[in-house]
């Protein structure tokens, strides 16, 4: 499984990175507007220096909803760095655009997936990733994790290359169930990654360690 990091703050993507785990980003407006990036030309900076730092894919996303301004956002993003995937909305024209933008050549990642169908629709229209959105399916009583399961057989079903990334990933709990169902690629923030670090058996074994090591070199 790839780990993903959902974040536009370059601090967390540094440790992510030193880290030694880290295989991309993915960004949003949202996430941009978090840390203050305001304005085309301070976002386009702002995801160069992202790809600067993360030797891989790094999806950014357009604006536009109608086709002609998708296309035009996403050739622009694109020529940014050969590490920009072009993140495009889950709509009739986000989908035509993933069409022409895999016929360029160049990869994309359609968000917003809340069914199988619409994977189902991304994938034959050539995406490279898909992203459904665990958590927020979950916030309505729906089955997040039902949704990974049905992405995942039917593509296995039919050799689709397109790669289950599993967004809206909130604890640790969602990225294991995720390992275990087989999604591609999980994208979730920093402290979900860190989290795996710990157990308490870990500490406790560590400090027993320590002590005993203490008594007999002292």
């Amino acid at each position: 499984m790839k780990f993903f990091i959902d974040t536009a703050n370059l601090k967390d993507i540094q440790e992510a990175v030193e880290l030694g785990v880290l295989d991309g980003v993915t960004t949003n407006p949202s996430l941009m507007a978090k840390e203050g990036i305001k304005g085309t030309d301070a976002v386009m900076a702002h995801y160069k220096q992202i790809c600067e730092l993360v030797d891989g894919d790094v999806s950014a996303e357009v604006i536009a909803t109608d086709y002609e301004g998708i296309i035009r956002e996403g050739e622009a993003l694109a020529e940014l760095h050969p590490n920009i995937v072009v993140k495009v909305p889950m709509i009739r024209d986000g989908v035509k655009a993933i069409r022409y933008f895999t016929d360029k050549g160049i990869k994309t990642n359609c968000t917003l997936i809340f069914s199988a169908g619409q994977a189902l629709l991304a994938a034959k229209a050539g995406a490279t990733y898909v992203s459904p959105f665990v958590g927020r399916l979950d916030d309505i009583g729906a089955d997040g994790m039902q949704l990974i399961q049905q992405i995942v057989d039917i593509f296995s079903n039919y050799g689709y290359p397109t790669q289950v990334l599993a967004a809206s990933v909130r604890h640790i709990p969602h990225l294991i169930q995720c390992a275990e169902l087989g999604a591609d690629v999980v994208t979730c923030p920093l402290n979900v990654i860190t989290g795996l670090l710990n157990h308490p058996l870990t500490d406790k074994g560590l400090a027993t360690f320590l002590a005993d090591h203490k008594k007999v070199n002292s």
